[in-house]
Protein backbone atom coordinates (compact mmCIF):
# COMPACT_ATOMS: atom_id res chain seq x y z
CA UNK A 1 0.00 0.00 0.00
CA UNK A 2 2.92 1.96 -0.18
CA UNK A 3 2.19 3.92 -3.08
CA UNK A 4 -1.67 4.60 -1.91
CA UNK A 5 -2.47 8.48 -1.87
CA UNK A 6 -4.65 9.23 1.20
CA UNK A 7 -7.95 8.34 0.57
CA UNK A 8 -10.79 11.25 2.29
CA UNK A 9 -13.32 10.59 4.92
CA UNK A 10 -15.78 13.72 5.39
CA UNK A 11 -16.87 13.70 8.71
CA UNK A 12 -18.85 16.44 11.16
CA UNK A 13 -18.60 17.43 14.04
CA UNK A 14 -22.52 17.43 14.19
CA UNK A 15 -23.38 14.83 16.63
CA UNK A 16 -26.60 12.96 16.84
CA UNK A 17 -26.27 10.91 20.26
CA UNK A 18 -26.40 12.13 23.71
CA UNK A 19 -24.12 11.79 26.19
CA UNK A 20 -24.63 8.21 27.42
CA UNK A 21 -25.08 6.86 30.59
CA UNK A 22 -22.69 4.68 32.83
CA UNK A 23 -21.45 2.00 30.85
CA UNK A 24 -23.02 -1.70 30.72
CA UNK A 25 -21.19 -4.18 32.46
CA UNK A 26 -19.50 -4.86 29.12
CA UNK A 27 -17.53 -2.41 29.75
CA UNK A 28 -18.58 -1.01 25.88
CA UNK A 29 -18.00 2.43 25.59
CA UNK A 30 -20.63 4.65 24.14
CA UNK A 31 -20.43 6.44 20.57
CA UNK A 32 -19.58 9.51 19.68
CA UNK A 33 -17.10 10.42 16.33
CA UNK A 34 -13.79 11.99 15.64
CA UNK A 35 -11.48 14.27 14.09
CA UNK A 36 -9.68 15.40 11.71
CA UNK A 37 -6.05 14.55 10.82
CA UNK A 38 -4.06 12.76 8.17
CA UNK A 39 -3.48 8.79 9.31
CA UNK A 40 -0.09 7.58 7.68
CA UNK A 41 1.28 8.84 5.10
CA UNK A 42 1.09 8.36 1.34
CA UNK A 43 -2.33 9.43 -0.36
CA UNK A 44 -4.90 9.26 1.58
CA UNK A 45 -8.56 8.10 1.06
CA UNK A 46 -11.03 10.60 1.93
CA UNK A 47 -14.15 10.60 3.60
CA UNK A 48 -17.37 13.09 4.48
CA UNK A 49 -18.73 12.38 8.08
CA UNK A 50 -20.56 13.66 11.04
CA UNK A 51 -18.56 13.07 14.15
CA UNK A 52 -21.11 12.17 15.89
CA UNK A 53 -22.25 8.81 14.74
CA UNK A 54 -20.89 5.28 14.60
CA UNK A 55 -21.29 4.95 10.67
CA UNK A 56 -18.05 6.87 10.54
CA UNK A 57 -16.12 4.67 12.31
CA UNK A 58 -16.91 1.78 10.62
CA UNK A 59 -15.25 3.07 7.94
CA UNK A 60 -12.09 3.89 10.04
CA UNK A 61 -12.08 0.44 11.41
CA UNK A 62 -11.90 -1.11 7.85
CA UNK A 63 -9.08 1.83 7.55
CA UNK A 64 -7.18 0.64 9.85
CA UNK A 65 -7.68 -3.06 9.42
CA UNK A 66 -5.74 -2.74 5.83
CA UNK A 67 -3.94 0.19 7.18
CA UNK A 68 -5.22 2.24 4.11
CA UNK A 69 -3.70 5.45 4.42
CA UNK A 70 -6.65 8.46 5.00
CA UNK A 71 -7.32 11.75 5.72
CA UNK A 72 -10.42 13.28 7.62
CA UNK A 73 -12.15 15.97 6.55
CA UNK A 74 -14.96 17.88 8.99
CA UNK A 75 -17.79 18.91 7.67
CA UNK A 76 -19.98 21.46 9.69
CA UNK A 77 -23.03 20.37 10.76
CA UNK A 78 -24.89 23.13 9.37
CA UNK A 79 -23.03 22.41 6.00
CA UNK A 80 -24.37 19.14 5.70
CA UNK A 81 -27.10 20.04 2.83
CA UNK A 82 -25.45 22.48 1.29
CA UNK A 83 -24.71 22.36 -2.62
CA UNK A 84 -21.05 21.90 -2.09
CA UNK A 85 -21.61 18.83 0.60
CA UNK A 86 -24.72 17.59 -1.48
CA UNK A 87 -22.14 16.92 -5.00
CA UNK A 88 -20.33 14.35 -2.61
CA UNK A 89 -23.79 13.20 -1.44
CA UNK A 90 -26.71 14.09 -2.49
CA UNK A 91 -28.61 12.73 0.61
CA UNK A 92 -26.38 15.03 3.07
CA UNK A 93 -25.13 12.50 5.38
CA UNK A 94 -21.75 11.05 6.57
CA UNK A 95 -19.62 9.02 5.66
CA UNK A 96 -18.68 9.56 2.24
CA UNK A 97 -15.37 9.00 0.52
CA UNK A 98 -13.49 9.99 -2.19
CA UNK A 99 -10.32 7.86 -2.96
CA UNK A 100 -7.83 9.72 -5.16
CA UNK A 101 -6.05 6.27 -6.47
CA UNK A 102 -9.05 5.40 -8.19
CA UNK A 103 -10.98 8.46 -9.04
CA UNK A 104 -14.17 7.23 -6.74
CA UNK A 105 -16.98 9.45 -4.76
CA UNK A 106 -18.65 6.99 -2.36
CA UNK A 107 -21.51 7.28 0.57
CA UNK A 108 -23.46 4.96 2.30
CA UNK A 109 -21.64 3.18 4.89
CA UNK A 110 -22.10 -0.36 3.73
CA UNK A 111 -21.20 0.48 0.14
CA UNK A 112 -17.84 1.91 1.15
CA UNK A 113 -16.88 -0.87 3.56
CA UNK A 114 -17.57 -3.28 0.41
CA UNK A 115 -15.90 -1.00 -1.85
CA UNK A 116 -12.46 -0.92 0.30
CA UNK A 117 -12.58 -4.65 0.71
CA UNK A 118 -12.92 -5.45 -2.80
CA UNK A 119 -10.51 -2.61 -4.17
CA UNK A 120 -7.65 -3.25 -1.15
CA UNK A 121 -8.40 -6.20 0.79
CA UNK A 122 -6.27 -8.73 -1.75
CA UNK A 123 -5.09 -11.07 0.33
CA UNK A 124 -8.59 -11.39 2.03
CA UNK A 125 -7.83 -10.68 5.48
CA UNK A 126 -11.43 -8.89 6.41
CA UNK A 127 -13.33 -11.36 3.66
CA UNK A 128 -13.49 -14.51 2.04
CA UNK A 129 -13.33 -15.45 -2.05
CA UNK A 130 -15.26 -19.00 -1.49
CA UNK A 131 -18.66 -19.42 -1.73
CA UNK A 132 -21.03 -19.79 0.27
CA UNK A 133 -18.64 -17.09 2.80
CA UNK A 134 -18.40 -14.46 0.53
CA UNK A 135 -22.73 -14.70 0.44
CA UNK A 136 -22.97 -14.96 4.04
CA UNK A 137 -20.57 -11.83 5.16
CA UNK A 138 -22.92 -9.47 2.43
CA UNK A 139 -25.98 -11.24 4.26
CA UNK A 140 -24.48 -10.25 7.60
CA UNK A 141 -23.55 -6.26 6.42
CA UNK A 142 -26.97 -6.14 4.89
CA UNK A 143 -28.43 -7.21 8.24
CA UNK A 144 -26.41 -4.81 10.05
CA UNK A 145 -27.25 -1.94 7.05
CA UNK A 146 -30.96 -2.62 7.43
CA UNK A 147 -32.01 -3.94 10.92
CA UNK A 148 -29.25 -2.79 13.69
CA UNK A 149 -28.42 0.99 12.67
CA UNK A 150 -32.05 1.85 11.87
CA UNK A 151 -33.51 0.49 15.16
CA UNK A 152 -30.10 1.63 17.05
CA UNK A 153 -30.87 4.92 15.73
CA UNK A 154 -34.49 5.29 16.48
CA UNK A 155 -34.21 4.00 19.79
CA UNK A 156 -31.53 6.67 20.91
CA UNK A 157 -34.23 9.38 18.75
CA UNK A 158 -37.12 8.69 20.83
CA UNK A 159 -35.16 7.77 24.02
CA UNK A 160 -33.44 11.54 24.16
CA UNK A 161 -34.60 13.32 21.35
CA UNK A 162 -38.21 13.25 20.08
CA UNK A 163 -39.75 16.34 21.26
CA UNK A 164 -42.64 14.64 23.30
CA UNK A 165 -42.19 11.46 25.72
CA UNK A 166 -43.68 8.83 23.75
CA UNK A 167 -42.97 5.41 26.05
CA UNK A 168 -44.68 2.72 23.19
CA UNK A 169 -41.88 4.01 20.87
CA UNK A 170 -39.37 3.97 23.11
CA UNK A 171 -40.33 0.26 24.13
CA UNK A 172 -40.99 -0.94 20.65
CA UNK A 173 -37.31 0.49 19.46
CA UNK A 174 -35.70 -1.25 22.76
CA UNK A 175 -37.01 -4.27 22.08
CA UNK A 176 -36.10 -4.16 18.38
CA UNK A 177 -32.33 -3.73 19.72
CA UNK A 178 -32.27 -6.53 22.12
CA UNK A 179 -34.41 -8.80 19.02
CA UNK A 180 -31.25 -7.88 16.85
CA UNK A 181 -28.78 -8.53 19.76
CA UNK A 182 -30.73 -12.34 19.86
CA UNK A 183 -30.51 -12.68 16.00
CA UNK A 184 -26.70 -12.48 16.76
CA UNK A 185 -26.41 -14.48 20.03
CA UNK A 186 -28.62 -17.70 17.98
CA UNK A 187 -26.19 -17.12 14.93
CA UNK A 188 -22.88 -17.15 17.29
CA UNK A 189 -23.82 -20.74 19.53
CA UNK A 190 -20.39 -22.25 18.83
CA UNK A 191 -18.97 -19.75 16.94
CA UNK A 192 -16.78 -16.92 17.34
CA UNK A 193 -17.44 -14.93 14.48
CA UNK A 194 -20.24 -14.59 12.17
CA UNK A 195 -18.57 -16.15 9.30
CA UNK A 196 -15.67 -18.42 9.30
CA UNK A 197 -13.50 -18.84 11.44
CA UNK A 198 -11.88 -15.14 11.63
CA UNK A 199 -12.79 -12.13 11.91
CA UNK A 200 -14.42 -10.57 9.02
CA UNK A 201 -16.17 -6.95 7.88
CA UNK A 202 -19.33 -8.35 8.80
CA UNK A 203 -18.54 -8.83 12.44
CA UNK A 204 -16.30 -5.31 12.42
CA UNK A 205 -19.78 -3.47 11.07
CA UNK A 206 -21.68 -4.18 13.95
CA UNK A 207 -19.01 -2.97 16.77
CA UNK A 208 -19.46 0.32 17.20
CA UNK A 209 -23.26 0.47 17.21
CA UNK A 210 -23.05 -2.33 20.11
CA UNK A 211 -20.99 0.10 21.86
CA UNK A 212 -23.70 2.84 22.65
CA UNK A 213 -26.23 -0.01 24.12
CA UNK A 214 -25.48 1.27 27.27
CA UNK A 215 -27.02 4.36 26.50
CA UNK A 216 -30.26 2.41 26.43
CA UNK A 217 -29.51 -0.93 29.28
CA UNK A 218 -27.52 0.81 31.72
CA UNK A 219 -30.72 0.75 34.24
CA UNK A 220 -32.17 3.35 36.54
CA UNK A 221 -29.19 4.12 38.63
CA UNK A 222 -31.20 4.12 42.27
CA UNK A 223 -33.93 0.85 40.67
CA UNK A 224 -32.18 -0.80 38.27
CA UNK A 225 -35.18 -0.79 36.11
CA UNK A 226 -34.65 -1.38 32.48
CA UNK A 227 -30.97 -2.84 33.14
CA UNK A 228 -29.96 -5.66 30.79
CA UNK A 229 -27.47 -8.12 31.81
CA UNK A 230 -25.58 -9.10 28.64
CA UNK A 231 -23.07 -10.99 29.82
CA UNK A 232 -25.73 -13.46 31.34
CA UNK A 233 -28.73 -13.07 28.84
CA UNK A 234 -26.79 -12.78 25.99
CA UNK A 235 -23.59 -14.75 26.68
CA UNK A 236 -22.55 -15.31 22.91
CA UNK A 237 -23.24 -11.83 21.85
CA UNK A 238 -21.54 -10.82 24.85
CA UNK A 239 -18.28 -12.76 24.19
CA UNK A 240 -18.08 -11.88 20.61
CA UNK A 241 -18.25 -8.48 21.26
CA UNK A 242 -15.30 -8.93 23.41
CA UNK A 243 -13.28 -10.60 21.38
CA UNK A 244 -13.64 -8.10 18.67
CA UNK A 245 -13.43 -4.64 21.00
CA UNK A 246 -9.48 -6.79 21.82
CA UNK A 247 -8.43 -5.68 18.29
CA UNK A 248 -6.24 -2.99 17.90
CA UNK A 249 -7.94 -0.76 15.39
CA UNK A 250 -11.05 -1.05 17.49
CA UNK A 251 -9.29 -0.26 20.44
CA UNK A 252 -8.26 2.82 18.68
CA UNK A 253 -11.67 3.87 17.53
CA UNK A 254 -13.50 3.51 20.96
CA UNK A 255 -10.16 5.74 22.59
CA UNK A 256 -11.20 8.38 20.02
CA UNK A 257 -14.83 8.00 21.29
CA UNK A 258 -13.90 8.10 24.65
CA UNK A 259 -12.11 10.91 24.60
CA UNK A 260 -14.70 12.93 22.23
CA UNK A 261 -17.10 11.40 24.93
CA UNK A 262 -15.12 13.25 28.01
CA UNK A 263 -14.63 16.12 26.20
CA UNK A 264 -18.56 16.44 25.48
CA UNK A 265 -18.83 16.03 29.46
CA UNK A 266 -16.86 18.84 30.24
CA UNK A 267 -18.34 21.33 27.78
CA UNK A 268 -21.96 20.51 29.26
CA UNK A 269 -20.64 20.52 32.71
CA UNK A 270 -19.21 23.86 31.75
CA UNK A 271 -22.62 25.49 30.95
CA UNK A 272 -23.84 24.52 34.07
Amino acid sequence: MADLKPITLYTSNQSNLPLPRPPLPLQIPPILISSSTTHQSNSPLSSPQPAGGPNPHKVVLIFLELSLPYKEEIIQGKDLHTPIYEKINPNGRVPAIYDPNTDVTLWESGAIVEYLIDTYDKEAKLTYTTSPEKFLLKQWLMFQMSGQGPYFGQAAWFTFYHHEKLPSAVTRYRNEVLRVCAVREAALEGKEYLVGDKCTYADLSFVIWDASLSMFFAGDPETGEGKVDFEKDYPNFWAWHQRLCQRESVKQCLEEINALRAKRAAAAAAQK
